[in-house]
C-alpha cells in the first residue's frame, strides 16, 4: 500500500511540475485574500503552468472559435487536438435543447481533456432579442426595458438569471451586459440592447447586471469599448465612423466603462468603429491608441481584453482577416474571437503562430496575454469535468417572478 501511495505521489509531483495539472482558485471568485498575498500566490501559479506550455498551446489560448451544428465533427477536434483553441462560443445553430446543448459542452470538454488548460465556453446572452439559449428557458427582458424601470436591485436580478441560464447550458462565459450609450436612436445594432440614452443610467443599471452574472460564478465580457452606441452603421455589415472628439467619449460614452473597469470588470470586448479622432488609420479593433493606451494606460484596465468577432463585415469587407488578428494582439487585445468560417478561424490560427515565430509578435506580448487569460480561468475556476443541465424549471420559475416587477 506505502509503495502504491509512493508512485501515485510521484506521478502528481511530475505531473505538476510539467504543467499539466490546472489547479483551480479555491477562494470564490471575487472573495480576495489579504492584500497582495493572493496576487503573489496567483501569479506563482499561473507562471508554473506557463513554463509547462509549448508555443503552439500558448498562441491557441488568444482563440476563441465558433463551430457548426449541433455535435463536435473533425473540424472541431482538429481546432482543440491541433491548434488548443482556447475556448469556443456557441450560438442558436448549436444550442437545439438544453440536454443537447450540455452533451456538445461535454464533447468539447471531454476532447480538451489532453490540453492543458480548461476552455472557454462562451455565448450572446444579453436578454430580449440577443438570446441564443435553447427554447424551453423562458427569455428575460432587453436591457432598455431594465433601463424604463431604473432600479439597481432588478439589474442585478436579471444578471443572476442570465448567468443562470448560461450555467444551465455548461457554459461559463457570457458575452454581457452591452455598455453602450444608446444616444443614437437611428442606430442599427444597439437600439433596445442598452440600457438607455444617458451614461448615467447605463451605468447604475450595467454594473450591477454584470456583478449578478458575476456572483454566479460566470465571467462576464461588457462591451463594446469604447462605444458603439451613437453609430450609422451595423458593423455586422460595413465599418462604422464616430468623428467624436476625446471630450465627448468622456462624458458620454466612456463613463460605463470607467465605472465597469473600478467595480471589477473581468474582460471587456472591443467594438469594430473607427474613431478617426483617437486613430485615424485604424478601427478599435487593432488600435494602439485605444486599446493599450485608453484602456489599459489611461483607465488603467489589468483584465483581458477579446475582440468582437472579426468575420463581422467591418473585418472581412476591409481587411484580411489574419492580419487584422495580428495587429489586434500587436494593439494589446489578448483574444480574437473568430465565430464563423473553419477557412477563416484556421487562417487566424495560422497568421498568429506565423507572427509569433517570426518575432512580428515577441514572446513577451504573448506571454502577458496568456498570462491575463489564465488569471481568468484559474479566478473562475473553469474545468473540463463534465456538467450536469441545469434545473429549467426552477430557473423558468425565478425569471417567471419578475413578470410583478417588470
Amino acid at each position: 500500500m506505502r509503495r502504491k501511495f509512493l508512485a501515485l505521489l510521484l506521478i502528481i509531483t511530475v505531473a505538476a511540475v510539467i504543467g499539466y495539472i490546472f489547479i483551480p482558485e479555491r477562494e470564490e471568485p471575487h472573495s480576495p485574500g489579504p492584500p497582495g498575498e493572493e496576487d503573489e500566490v496567483v501569479a506563482h501559479e499561473v507562471r508554473r503552468i506557463m513554463a509547462g506550455m509549448s508555443l503552439e498551446e500558448k498562441i491557441g489560448q488568444l482563440v476563441i472559435v465558433g463551430l457548426e451544428g449541433y455535435e463536435l465533427d473533425e473540424r472541431v477536434a482538429k481546432l482543440i487536438e491541433t491548434y488548443r483553441v482556447g475556448g469556443f462560443i456557441l450560438f442558436k445553430r448549436n444550442l437545439r435543447s438544453v440536454e443537447q446543448a450540455v452533451d456538445l459542452v461535454n464533447a468539447l470538454k471531454a476532447k480538451n481533456q489532453a490540453n492543458k488548460i480548461p476552455l472557454f465556453l462562451a455565448v450572446d446572452e444579453e436578454g430580449g432579442r440577443v438570446s441564443r439559449a435553447p427554447a424551453e428557458l423562458a427569455g428575460l427582458p432587453a436591457s432598455s426595458v431594465i433601463g424604463e424601470h431604473n432600479d439597481r436591485d432588478l439589474a442585478y436580478q436579471v444578471g443572476r438569471l442570465l448567468a443562470q441560464k448560461v450555467k444551465a447550458i455548461g457554459l461559463n462565459m457570457n458575452f454581457a451586459p452591452v455598455l453602450d450609450v444608446n444616444s443614437n436612436p437611428n442606430n442599427p445594432v444597439i437600439g433596445d440592447r442598452a440600457f438607455g440614452a444617458e451614461p448615467q443610467v447605463v451605468s447604475t443599471l450595467g454594473i450591477p447586471t454584470m456583478q449578478g452574472i458575476q456572483a454566479e460564478g460566470v465571467i462576464s465580457v461588457v462591451k463594446h469599448f469604447p462605444g458603439h452606441g451613437d453609430t450609422a452603421v451595423d458593423s455586422h455589415v460595413g465599418l462604422p465612423r464616430v468623428d467624436h472628439d476625446r471630450e465627448r467619449l468622456q462624458a458620454v460614452e466612456l463613463p460605463p466603462f470607467v465605472r465597469a473597469i473600478e467595480e471589477g470588470a473581468d474582460a471587456v470586448m472591443i467594438a469594430h468603429i473607427l474613431l478617426p479622432k483617437l486613430d485615424p488609420d485604424r478601427p478599435a479593433t487593432f488600435s494602439p491608441a485605444i486599446i493599450s493606451g485608453l484602456l489599459r494606460e489611461e483607465l488603467r484596465f489589468a483584465g483581458v481584453v477579446i475582440t468582437d468577432d472579426l468575420t463581422m463585415g467591418a473585418i472581412v469587407n476591409n481587411y484580411e482577416i489574419g492580419q487584422a488578428a495580428v495587429e489586434s494582439v500587436k494593439a494589446g487585445s489578448d483574444i480574437v474571437l473568430v465565430c464563423h468560417d473553419y477557412r477563416l478561424e484556421e487562417a487566424v490560427l495560422i497568421a498568429l503562430t506565423e507572427a509569433v515565430k517570426s518575432g512580428e509578435i515577441s514572446a513577451e506580448r504573448l506571454d502577458r496575454s496568456v498570462y491575463r487569460i489564465l488569471r481568468l480561468k484559474r479566478k473562475y475556476q473553469l474545468s473540463d469535468a463534465p456538467v450536469q443541465p441545469g434545473d429549467v424549471e426552477k430557473i423558468n420559475t425565478e425569471i417567471g417572478k419578475l413578470e410583478n416587477v417588470i
